[in-house]
């Protein structure tokens, strides 16, 4: 959906080469096609219309449908914030989680045998702690774990396509977009694939990401990058910036859009504030000499 907002965007006066970017991208996925025509539809739908209205009204008050199509400023932002329900359209999923966290947001939980639980941005939790079991699952998201020392049963957590077995451990778990990621800062994890028999075990200062054919290789955890959301930054060593746009926009409650394909790649390396996206973005323009335009819930990188 992010994507099929951008051409959306970039549709409005396509150069040959764009329009045949865009065709390419739609026939790379099925996907594509289905979340351009969810997002066209809801552009070309009332409800943007009358938001763009309302945006536009300040003065002069633009009511003609075919003013409103030349300016598509008012319309981004305004399809930014219609098509922006559609992050916590899963409704059976808000219905079992007994916490949920909105973009940007982070919230401190303790589950009933003491052990502690930080969520991040975006995120979907519930647990079940009680004398038979303790079961805890991640529907979206990202968390941390610090798990108390029990002499009982181990925490098992759930998430998407892998199944953790815990005591007495400090561990991170991403699942985003059917993939996760397990990083152990303490003690030792037991992973099980969802999907088959398939077993692993991570130790501390170990990283591994789980998808839908099962475990990739342990890597080595590089805990002062991947574990800086824990302290409330985000660190960047030599990170492409496309990378680094992506993960600035889990945090920001809008659209962070790149329409210069020449900073892509450019690496980025630094230590910021996860509350500040919007301040990060407008660092990242001033070191690359980019063009920033800033709408309400919207801004481009040119």
């Amino acid at each position: 959906m992010d994507q099929a907002l951008d051409w959306l965007i970039v549709l409005d006066s396509p150069s040959e080469e764009q329009t045949r970017q865009f065709h390419a991208w739609l026939a790379a996925d099925p996907r594509h096609a289905e979340a351009f025509a969810r997002a066209q539809s809801v552009w070309d739908g009332p409800q943007v219309l009358q938001c763009a209205q309302n945006l536009a009204a300040r003065p002069p008050k633009v009511t003609v449908v075919s003013r409103l199509r030349l300016h598509w400023k008012p319309l981004a932002t305004a399809a930014v914030l219609i098509l922006g329900m559609f992050s916590f359209s899963n409704l059976p999923m808000r219905l079992q989680a007994d916490h949920l966290t909105v973009i940007g947001e982070r919230q401190r939980l303790q589950l009933e045998d003491g052990s502690k639980v930080l969520l991040n941005t975006n995120s979907a939790f519930s647990s079940t702690i009680d004398d038979r079991r303790r079961v805890a699952r991640l529907y979206q998201g990202e968390a941390f774990f610090d798990v108390s020392a029990s002499r009982s049963q181990p925490l098992q957590i759930d998430a998407g396509p892998v199944k953790a077995s815990v005591r007495d451990t400090a561990f991170a778990v991403r699942y985003l977009d059917g993939v996760a990621q397990v990083r152990v800062q303490r003690g030792d994890v037991d992973l099980q694939a969802t999907r088959s028999d398939m077993r692993v075990r991570l130790s501390a200062g170990e990283s591994i990401r789980i998808g839908p054919n099962g475990f990739d290789r342990p890597v080595k955890l590089d805990a002062a990058t991947d574990l800086a959301w824990v302290q409330g930054r985000l660190v960047f060593e030599n990170c492409p910036l496309n990378q680094v746009l992506a993960e600035l926009r889990r945090y920001y409650p809008g659209w962070i859009i790149n329409n210069n394909e020449q900073l892509a790649n450019v690496a980025v390396t630094g230590n910021y504030r996860l509350d500040q996206p919007l301040d990060v973005v407008r660092s990242l323009a001033h070191i690359t000499s980019a063009q920033l335009q800033e709408f309400p819930a919207l801004v481009i990188l040119n």
